[in-house]
């Protein structure tokens, strides 16, 4: 596994302003977009590209553009949807699948409760989408679905990550090559697996809780 930790003060400025408490989700929505297309111009550096030819005003030339099959972005419902909009503004031409997974609280296991994907996935890339690597068993079990379907490489966007999460990647994918990018690394996760200093709970602070 490949950790990317993207160092750049435009970075740190949104994820400042989306620490803050007194944040409201519209504001929280629309920074989180901003640092996404930031964390996506650095995720894509690897896509695949074919030589195309074109005329320009003045003359032909030979340009490049996104290979097919069409990169695969697939945002963890329900937080990573919140991400999904600066995704696609940097990579358009990508196509979109969803996976929502929850941890069984009787067996721990993780569930696969919902996806809409492609039956093979074979020679695409796929971004994977989740704001907060806390404990990492969620999106370590992405990352194998994803590859049990024959993905021909995973990257990883998240906006945090604990020590604790990339510990838990690090044993349980290495035999996997995957990448993370992430826009911090905070100190460690609390008693009630939140990531400290952290955001707090993302999928809360994108969308409300619902009563």
């Amino acid at each position: 596994m490949h950790v990317h930790l993207v160092d750049h003060p435009l970075l740190a400025h949104k994820l400042t302003v989306l620490r803050k408490q007194e944040t409201p989700s519209m504001i929280f929505r629309q920074v989180t977009e901003e640092l996404v297309m930031l964390l996506a111009y650095e995720a894509t550096r690897e896509l695949a590209v074919d030589d195309v030819e074109i005329e320009t005003p003045v003359t032909a030339t030979t340009g490049k553009e996104i290979a097919r099959p069409r990169p695969l972005v697939v945002p963890i419902l329900r937080a990573g949807l919140g991400m999904l909009d600066g995704m696609v503004r940097m990579a358009p031409t990508a196509e979109v699948g969803f996976l929502g997974m929850i941890r069984d609280d009787e067996t721990l296991n993780i569930v696969t409760y919902a996806e809409r994907l492609p039956k093979d996935l074979s020679g695409r890339h796929v971004f994977l989408l989740d704001p907060m690597l806390a404990t990492g068993g969620t999106l370590a079990e992405a990352v194998r679905f994803l590859y049990e379907r024959n993905a021909r490489q995973v990257s990883a966007i998240c906006l945090l990550a604990a020590p604790e999460g990339i510990k838990h990647l690090e044993d349980n994918l290495a035999d996997i090559d995957v990448n993370l990018y992430v826009a911090a690394i905070d100190e460690r996760l609390d008693e009630n697996a939140y990531i400290v200093p952290g955001l707090g709970d993302a999928g809360d602070r994108l969308y409300g809780v619902a009563d």
